[in-house]
C-alpha cells in the first residue's frame, strides 16, 4: 500500500484477537478518530487546513433543480459526475471537503443520494475517484456507517465498478482499510489504488474533465512544495527547547511536579476533571465525542501560556473530555509507561478470577508519580461509569476510549489485535477501582519487591511484571467520603 503523501505512515497488522475477546466498534471509533486528529494536525502544520463553519459552495449548478430529489444533499457538490476515463468508463468523483458539519448533513440521505446516482450507471462499466482530503472530525461519518454503507452496495454496485481511485490518502485511510478488511473481498480490494498526487491521475484519466475542488488542488500543491524540499515537514509542533515555565501539554510529569510545587496531579487534569464532575457526569456519550481541532488548539494555547481556561464560553460539554484525552495522549511517554506494555498485552492470557491481582501487580512497576495520576483518573472514570444509565459509559465503553491514551508503544502503533488486552486491562482498572488501587489489599498479595509474598509468582503470565521489580512507595491518596474523591 503506498505510503501517504506528508504524513507519518504507520501501518496496522490486522492480526487476531484473543478467540473470546473481539474488538468492540467503540474501540475501532477510537483509533480511527485519534489517526483522524493526527491527520488533521499535519494538515495545519502543512498550512491546508482553513475549516470554514459551513462546507464551502461547489458553485451553482446550472443543472440542479430544487426539484431535484436529493437536492438537501446535492446542492453541496459532494458527488460530481466528471466526464470518462481513457477507456470510456464514466467518472463519479466524490470529494470529502464539500461535506458539511455532520450535523448539517443526513447521512442517510447522503448513502441514499449515492446509491441514486450511480444506478444512472452501474450497467456499464464506472470508476470512483475519491478526494480525501477535508475529512476532519467534525464533517466524517461514523464507523458504523461507513460499515453499512458497504454492505449496502450488493454486487449490483461492485460488478461493474473497475476501479476505486484514492486521492492524497493519509494515516485513517490505512487505519480504516484495516477495520473494514473483514467485509471487503479480496476481489473489491484490488480495485483500490492509492494516489499521493494529482498529477498521478493523467495515465489513467482525461484530467481536464475531472471536477477538482480548488481546496484538494491548493492541497496538492503544497504536497508537492513539501516533496521538493521547499516546506519544512508537516509534524507536530514540539514544544519549546526548554519548554515554557507555564507549559502544560507534552511534557512529562515530573516536569509539571517541579513547576507546580510539588502537586502530583498535573492542573490540567485537575481542572478538566473538576469541571466534569460538577457539570458533565451524566452527559450522554461523555467522552465519546469530538471537538474542533481549533478549539483545542486554542484551549492548548492558553494552558501552555499560564492564562486561564474557561469552559462555560465553549458551550460544549464534550471540549474538556477531548482536552483531558488530548493531555494524556501528548505525553511523551504514555501514563501506564512504555515498560508495561507487553506486560499489560498478557491481560488475556490470565484465567479471568486473577485478572484483577494482575493488574495491581502490573501497576506496582509503575512509578509512584505515575500511580498517582492513573489512580485520580481512574476513580473520576469509575465515578461516570457509575452514572452509565444516565451518560450510557459503562466501564467497558469508558475502557474502549481511554485505552489508547492511556498506553501505546515506543516504536510505532498498537496493532489492531493488541486493543483488545489494552482495554480489557483499562475496564478493570475501572470497574475494579476500590480492589486494584487499595494499598492494603495489594500489600497483603505482593512483597515489597513486586512478587507475592509467597514467592512463587503472581497471576500473570510469564512475560509479565518481573518478580524482582522494585516497588515504589505508594502515593498519597485523595480523601474520600462514600468513596468518591473530595
Amino acid at each position: 500500500m503506498p505510503g501517504s503523501s506528508g504524513a507519518d505512515i504507520r501501518t496496522l497488522r490486522p492480526g487476531s484477537p484473543a478467540p473470546q475477546q473481539s474488538v468492540s466498534g467503540l474501540a475501532l471509533e477510537e483509533l480511527a478518530e485519534i489517526e483522524l486528529q493526527r491527520d488533521e494536525e499535519a494538515a495545519a502544520a502543512l498550512g491546508t487546513v482553513r475549516r470554514p463553519l459551513v462546507a464551502p459552495s461547489a458553485g451553482p449548478d446550472p443543472a440542479l433543480s430544487m426539484n431535484h430529489p436529493f437536492y438537501d444533499v446535492a446542492r453541496h457538490g459532494i458527488l460530481q459526475v466528471a466526464g470518462e476515463d481513457r477507456l470510456g468508463r464514466r467518472v463519479v468523483t466524490f470529494s470529502c471537503c464539500r461535506m458539511p458539519p455532520s450535523h448539517e448533513l443526513n447521512h442517510r440521505r447522503l448513502l441514499e443520494y449515492l446509491k441514486y446516482t450511480l444506478d444512472q450507471y452501474v450497467e456499464s462499466d464506472y470508476i470512483i475517484v475519491y478526494f480525501h482530503h477535508g475529512l476532519n472530525s467534525r464533517n466524517k461519518p461514523s464507523l458504523g456507517w461507513l460499515q453499512s454503507a458497504y454492505k449496502e452496495f450488493d454486487r449490483r454496485y461492485k460488478k461493474n465498478l473497475k476501479a476505486l481511485y484514492v486521492v492524497h490518502p493519509t494515516n485513517f485511510i490505512k487505519v480504516l482499510w484495516n477495520i473494514l478488511r473483514p467485509l471487503i473481498s479480496h476481489k473489491f480490494g484490488k480495485k483500490v489504488t492509492y494516489f499521493n498526487y494529482l498529477s498521478e491521475l493523467h495515465e489513467h484519466l482525461k484530467f481536464d474533465q475531472l471536477i477538482v475542488p480548488p481546496e484538494v488542488q491548493r492541497h496538492d500543491e503544497k504536497l508537492r512544495d513539501l516533496h521538493a524540499g521547499r516546506l519544512p515537514p508537516p509534524a507536530k509542533t514540539p514544544p519549546p527547547r526548554p519548554p515554557l515555565p507555564t507549559q502544560q501539554f507534552g511534557v512529562s510529569l515530573q516536569y509539571l511536579k517541579d513547576k507546580n510545587r510539588g502537586e502530583l496531579i498535573p492542573p490540567v487534569m485537575r481542572f478538566t476533571v473538576t469541571y466534569l464532575r460538577e457539570r458533565g457526569v451524566r452527559t450522554e456519550g461523555l467522552f465519546r465525542r469530538s471537538a474542533s481541532i481549533q478549539t483545542v488548539r486554542e484551549i492548548q494555547r492558553l494552558y501552555n501560556q499560564g492564562k486561564p481556561v474557561n469552559f462555560d464560553d465553549y458551550g460544549d460539554i464534550h471540549v474538556p473530555a477531548v482536552i483531558l484525552k488530548t493531555f494524556l495522549r501528548e505525553l511523551p511517554q504514555p501514563l501506564l509507561t512504555f515498560e508495561a506494555y507487553e506486560q499489560i498485552l498478557g491481560i488475556t492470557s490470565v484465567e479471568s478470577s486473577l485478572r484483577v491481582t494482575c493488574c495491581r501487580q502490573i501497576l506496582q512497576s509503575l512509578p509512584g508519580h505515575n500511580y498517582a495520576v492513573l489512580s485520580y483518573l481512574m476513580g473520576f472514570l469509575h465515578e461516570v461509569s457509575q452514572e452509565s444509565i444516565f451518560n450510557k459509559m459503562n466501564s467497558s465503553n469508558l475502557a474502549c476510549v481511554f485505552g489508547l491514551n492511556l498506553i501505546w508503544p515506543s516504536q510505532g502503533a498498537s496493532s489492531l489485535s493488541a486493543l483488545v488486552p489494552l482495554n480489557l486491562f483499562t475496564e478493570l482498572l475501572i470497574e475494579y477501582y476500590g480492589k486494584v488501587f487499595s494499598s492494603r489489599q495489594a500489600q497483603r498479595e505482593l512483597g515489597a519487591g513486586g512478587a507475592p509474598a509467597d514467592g512463587q509468582g503472581g497471576p500473570c503470565p510469564p512475560d509479565g511484571p518481573a518478580a524482582g521489580l522494585t516497588r515504589p512507595p505508594m502515593p498519597p491518596r485523595p480523601l474520600t467520603v462514600a468513596g468518591r474523591p473530595l
